[in-house]
């Protein structure tokens, strides 16, 4: 059994005002390290194995709170990086929402395709190829992955089985936790955007039976 956290990077001046994308050099900023800091809190009592991270700094420097003290090497996975948003990197987000693009992306996102940049659907896929192989690579224990709002919806919609024209519907704020328990009887989501105390698995859930 292998438990996968899904965690959004905590917060950066960029946020609800203009889409970062994979704009270099965007960091945490002061509220986002204090969000940082709390989430290795809240995560102190978990049993993390590994963790990966998308490259872009927001997520690195997330992991690298949680990591610090536990020994353990934040890896890279670019698979679970930002949207590639294209033309609309750095645009506010005020302003996209004005166009019929913006409409497309929100409600028939499966069709939607950034101007010089990646396909939402190709988002999904290529993020959940990455955690595929992640935890068929971890069979077993807890694997932490820092992540983007989007990426974290999409692949959790994939694994709730949520058509993906429905995947907006949910939420992902900056340093939650969602929770994927994959078993013998299939994947199981267990929390989706945690933002409180979060307490790790207790050993005799492990024995999960079928309904």
């Amino acid at each position: 059994m292998t438990d996968l956290l899904l965690i959004r990077h905590a917060t950066n001046d960029w946020v609800g005002d203009r889409l970062a994308g994979w704009t270099p050099g965007v960091h945490l900023n002061a509220q986002g390290r204090g969000q940082a800091a709390a989430l290795a809190e809240r995560l102190a009592a978990w049993p993390i194995q590994a963790i990966y991270s998308s490259p872009l700094e927001r997520a690195m420097e997330t992991a690298q709170a949680v990591a610090a003290g536990r020994g353990l090497e934040i890896v890279v996975e670019e698979g679970v990086g930002e949207s590639r948003y294209g033309d609309w990197t750095g645009q506010s987000i005020k302003e996209l929402a004005k166009t019929p693009e913006w409409m497309q992306v929100q409600f028939t996102p499966g069709l939607a395709h950034f101007p010089q940049g990646e396909a939402l659907g190709a988002m999904q896929a290529r993020a959940v190829a990455a955690v595929e192989r992640l935890r068929r690579q971890h069979s077993d224990g807890v694997v932490a992955i820092f992540s983007h709002a989007d990426v974290i919806k999409a692949v959790a919609a994939y694994y709730a089985g949520m058509p993906f024209d429905l995947f907006q519907r949910l939420v992902i704020d900056t340093a939650s936790v969602t929770w994927l328990r994959f078993t013998a009887h299939g994947p199981r989501l267990m929390r989706l955007n945690d933002t409180g105390t979060l307490e790790p698995p207790k050993p005799e859930s492990s024995n999960e039976q079928p309904a």
